[in-house]
């Protein structure tokens, strides 16, 4: 036997091994899609205004504390709607240092001067308006990609639909209200101090102080954990938020050593959160501050002495799933802004075993008329391109198995479509072996020019509908990516099978004979 012979051989024995390793379940297995596997498909849309609005307070703050650090005294100032700043001075006299302070704003535009009385209206530029939308929704679908690598679904779909929209498709979920809360929730950890001069009645009845603001304070995790009506006490807490959860460098579950059954998440904080922390206790022994998540109040201890070393625990009655759902989402970052569940989509297990059925049948069916037509029609020839076809799907499962791919009911029609695509590539081959031969050429002399002839071809047509492919890759949906995968991939080992495999095939047969007087084709 020829060394290049022995080669060839070997090569495609090493491919057929690869193959099967790669579909051998202990090492790996082809994913699944939604469409096969069930699970949850979700379209969420971002409150995108409200992550203005909360810039829009931020700015109102920042500029209350410039102001005063330039000694002008400001008598009202607060949000008007959510891109405008309503201003009023202490002192009219203070105009013209307050419009130079304002000035260093330039993401805001000063409106309705009324210099007499010392008021001015700041409005947010347009520009920045649309800047910050855009950020919430992008920030926003980064966040729940982290949160959602975190929970452990394999191969979901996250991706963003239209101005303030995120498409969600996480198949093999088995608790869907458990992945629809740890995608929901906002997760704004703030530390709050609280305004213990004020009664939470006195709030209640009006007498509010403007630096404060009511929120309420339950055990977190309760409501999970039982099925008790949820009782809430109003806590007065300052609106000054020390720190917050974006400092935050890692956050565990622990259990609770103070209640037998109960779990609690440890938070550690960055060197500079760990500073600031450390500062604020130790300025505010014998105060109690308040542990703020998503506006509730989840715990209020009272600060005995300086917490050193950037550390803190949030407690409350947490079951362990609850402790770890929270430790993914503090871990993830909160979300810039409020998302809503637009729509939503349960895709039940047993639907997607009838898919995948009804796929297998097709291809199966697809295969075996494809299989019996060319054995039929092109004989021993026929059975040379059968075999060939079984390995095209050997090595296209397997491929789809090594680069973690999924496999989607798009994905069984490109497969389909890559069975007559990788026939349709043997008969060209087939057809020029005749021709070949009608024209008075020998056995060996046909098949050689057979498959030069058909190379040039071949080549063209599988490379210009790969190159579909990877359109349909980069810039298809998530249907149509799966789609697009199975026909990139077939088609690549089309290339190698119908041509390279099935040469191979023709010259153990009759290349190595001494007198070869027909083909069976």
């Amino acid at each position: 036997m020829p060394r290049n012979l022995r080669v060839r051989i070997a090569l495609v024995l090493v491919i057929v091994a690869a193959s099967v390793w790669y579909l051998y379940p202990p090492k790996k297995t082809i994913n699944l899609g939604l469409d096969l596997q069930g699970g949850i498909h979700l379209m969420l849309g971002v409150e995108a205004d409200k992550h203005v609005a909360s810039q829009t307070d931020r700015a109102a703050e920042d500029l209350k504390s410039a102001l005063e650090r330039k000694g002008i005294a400001v008598k009202r100032i607060a949000r008007d709607g959510n891109t405008a700043i309503q201003v009023e001075l202490a002192s009219p006299q203070s105009w013209n240092d307050a419009r130079t302070v304002v000035a260093e704003f330039a993401t805001f535009e000063r409106r309705d001067d009324d210099q007499a009385a010392g008021r001015f209206r700041l409005v947010m530029t347009d520009r920045y308006v649309r800047q910050l939308r855009d950020e919430a929704v992008r920030q926003g679908l980064e966040t729940i990609r982290n949160r959602i690598d975190q929970f452990g679904v394999s191969e979901p779909t996250i991706t963003r639909q239209g101005a303030d929209q995120i498409l969600i498709q996480l198949p093999g979920v088995q608790d869907p209200a458990r992945a629809k809360a740890l995608i929901g929730k906002t997760a704004l950890l703030e530390f709050k101090l609280l305004d213990e001069r004020t009664s939470p009645d006195q709030a209640l009845a009006g007498q509010l102080p403007e630096g404060s603001e009511i929120l309420y304070e339950r055990q977190c995790g309760r409501d999970k954990k039982d099925g008790k009506a949820e009782v809430k006490k109003p806590v007065v807490v300052q609106k000054r938020t020390l720190l917050t959860g974006s400092e935050l460098t890692d956050a565990r579950v622990a259990a609770d050593p103070n209640s037998m059954g109960n779990w609690q998440v440890s938070i550690t904080f960055t060197a500079t959160g760990g500073r600031i922390f450390g500062e604020v206790t130790e300025q505010n022994v014998g105060r109690r501050l308040a542990i703020v998540l998503d506006s509730t109040v989840c715990s209020s201890p009272r600060i005995n002495e300086r917490i050193p070393g950037g550390h803190a625990v949030i407690t409350g009655q947490f079951t362990a799933e609850d402790a770890q759902d929270l430790a993914i989402v503090l871990r993830a970052g909160a979300l810039p802004a409020p998302v809503v569940i637009l729509e939503e989509r349960t895709v039940g297990p047993s639907l997607g075993a009838d898919s995948i059925r009804q796929g297998l049948i097709a291809i199966s069916g697809s295969a075996l008329v494809v299989f019996v037509f060319m054995l039929f029609y092109y004989r021993l020839s026929g059975l040379v391109a059968d075999v060939a076809l079984g390995l095209n799907l050997l090595i296209l499962f397997a491929c789809m198995a090594a680069i973690n791919a999924t496999l989607t009911l798009p994905g069984l029609a490109g497969i389909a479509l890559t069975i007559g695509m990788a026939v349709d590539t043997n008969i060209l081959i087939f057809e020029r072996i005749r021709e070949e031969m009608r024209v008075g050429k020998t056995p060996r002399a046909a098949i050689e020019a057979g498959f030069r002839r058909a190379l040039r071809t071949i080549v063209d047509t599988h490379l210009t509908v790969m190159g579909t492919a990877v359109i349909l890759l980069s810039f298809g949906t998530s249907s149509v990516k799966g789609f697009g995968v199975s026909l990139f991939i077939g088609l690549g080992a089309s290339l190698f099978t119908a041509y390279f495999f099935t040469r191979l095939l023709f010259d153990l047969l009759y290349m190595g004979r001494r007198k070869v007087e027909t083909i069976s084709i």
